[in-house]
């Protein structure tokens, strides 16, 4: 699939604000600086699309975006960010977990997971919870250009087996690079897939 048309299309509060569309969403979520706003540009060519920033927990609404007139790629707030107030914190927590449990259009959940680090509770703890609520949900290993290739893979490959404590089958996954616009093609494909199940 090629993007040839991106545009924000709306910022919502919580998930009853969201557009009333029946498009397909594909939500992209993930801890706080694992690069998501980097991900989605690079995935769309286009740059300023969603707001990068140096401090984490920047995205605090859940923002959407109109991709080919087809399909809308949603950038949900980031979860556990340790400076914000638990107020805050659970506020979010819960506009993000009643999107995806009561969203009807939501068809897959992109988890983003920093592919230098092991593998972080509160990470498996939302995958988890997200196989235990029955959503959709594929994996996301972001930075990948800041390690080898071997070790990228190797790093990806350990995460992903630790997952067989509890899972039968692994969710599918991807290796990225926003700087080296790696995994693009494969992400983008992977909706393709699914979009052509839903016509």
């Amino acid at each position: 699939m090629i993007i040839k048309k991106s545009e924000f299309t709306i910022s919502s509060p919580n998930v009853t604000k969201c557009p009333e569309d029946t498009k397909a969403e594909y939500a992209f979520i993930g801890r706080s600086n694992v690069g998501k706003s980097s991900l989605i540009n690079m995935l769309c060519n286009h740059k300023g699309l969603a707001k990068t920033s140096a401090k984490p927990g920047k995205t605090l609404l859940i923002n959407h975006f109109m991709i080919n007139n087809e399909w809308y790629l949603v950038d949900l707030p980031g979860y556990g960010y340790a400076k914000s107030s638990k107020t805050v914190r659970n506020k979010l927590e819960q506009m993000i977990a009643q999107y995806i449990l009561q969203r009807k259009q939501l068809v897959n959940v992109f988890v983003l997971i920093d592919i230098r680090h092991e593998q972080q509770k509160i990470d498996r703890e939302f995958v988890d919870w997200l196989g235990e609520s029955n959503v959709p949900f594929s994996i996301i290993f972001t930075k990948a250009d800041k390690l080898s290739p071997a070790k990228a893979k190797s790093n990806a490959l350990l995460w992903m087996k630790k997952l067989e404590d509890r899972w039968e089958n692994l969710p599918p996954y991807f290796i990225t690079s926003a700087e080296q616009k790696m995994g693009k093609d494969e992400v983008l494909d992977y909706i393709e897939q699914i979009n052509e199940t839903l016509v």
